[in-house]
């Protein structure tokens, strides 16, 4: 296919450099959550529409970038938001409240230790991929149209029964990164970010192939790799892999005589993961991807496929999330 916008999926590398401030927290919040099914008709029946507890003394200033405008909005309801924002509202309920968990996780963490970007009147967070995608219900509603009701009510759900609960490694929040795809295997903090967390380390997620983005092709311009790279391709030349990460994505490439990480690749030429392999067709360079996203953390389509095999929440998140715990925030 021709290239087109290829979406950035959640991008949390930027924090990395940020200090963790403590935060409060006391043992284990709640009990797992039930495994539940939801059929299509059941998703469709009309039911009052019930959103998660009010807490006026938990908000959190969001910057509006369509309006410029800030926020202040309840932390559960920002939670609801994005989960409604950043994973399909047909997701198992389990998968959803991992979601919420990692949610709540990141804005906790803004709460606690502000990024150093200046956003205006004391926003901690955007409503943008430079931190969390977040839609009020109206948005919500007009994207929806007839099924708002049901998939809100199903997102509130799963907000509801992960109240209050974070991620914490040793008593703080985590950086609880989370991506759509994995090429099979999650990638260890250190090979994308360079800065190493013993929570983010890889992991099986042989689930990802139900993906519709598992796997994909593009095919760019020669002209536009050698713009994008800064480099000059001699005729017929397609680049040489020098190396790959533990999860076998693309660690160092040579190009044009340059030596690019992975990284710098997928993002400039905005392929769909650091998996790739690449080859030349005449004035067309080639990119054949496996996998969607930065692949640190969490993999949304590896959560949803272990929920179907009747995995809860908190087995989804402690997979994904080695040596953390579920704690609730005061």
């Amino acid at each position: 296919m021709k290239r087109g916008v290829v979406v950035s999926v959640f991008l949390f590398g930027l924090f990395f450099l940020i200090p963790v401030v403590f935060i409060s927290v006391w043992g284990s919040s709640g009990s797992p959550g039930t495994q539940t099914t939801e059929t299509a008709s059941d998703q469709n029946e009309q039911q009052p529409l019930t959103r998660p507890a009010e807490r006026s003394e938990q908000t959190i200033p969001v910057f509006r970038s369509e309006t410029e405008t800030v926020e202040q909005t309840g932390l559960e309801e920002y939670v609801a938001g994005v989960v409604a924002s950043e994973m399909p509202a047909s997701f198992d309920i389990e998968a959803l409240k991992a979601q919420a968990l990692t949610a709540r996780t990141y804005a906790a963490k803004q709460i606690a230790s502000p990024s150093e970007i200046n956003l205006p009147d004391g926003a901690l967070v955007t409503d943008t991929t430079m931190h969390q995608v977040y839609q009020n219900e109206e948005e919500l509603k007009e994207e929806w149209g007839s099924d708002f009701e049901w998939k809100m009510e199903k997102v509130n759900k799963a907000v509801r029964a992960t109240e209050g609960q974070v991620l914490t490694y040793e008593g703080k929040p985590i950086t609880a990164a989370f991506f759509s795809t994995s090429n099979g295997h999650t990638e260890n903090a250190e090979d994308y970010w360079q800065n190493s967390e013993p929570y983010l380390q890889s992991v099986e997620s042989p689930w990802d192939t139900s993906s519709p983005r598992y796997s994909n092709e593009i095919t760019i311009p020669v002209a536009e790799v050698e713009q994008a790279l800064g480099i000059s391709l001699s005729k017929g030349a397609a680049g040489t892999v020098l190396s790959h990460t533990e999860s076998s994505r693309v660690e160092e490439m040579e190009f044009g005589g340059e030596t690019f990480s992975g990284r710098e690749i997928r993002e400039k030429l905005e392929l769909d993961s650091t998996d790739f392999t690449v080859s030349r067709q005449g004035n067309d360079m080639v990119f054949s991807t496996k996998g969607w996203g930065h692949g640190v953390g969490m993999s949304q389509y590896g959560a949803d496929g272990m929920a179907d095999e009747g995995k809860t929440y908190k087995e989804i998140v402690k997979h994904y999330y080695k040596g953390v715990e579920i704690t609730g925030l005061s």
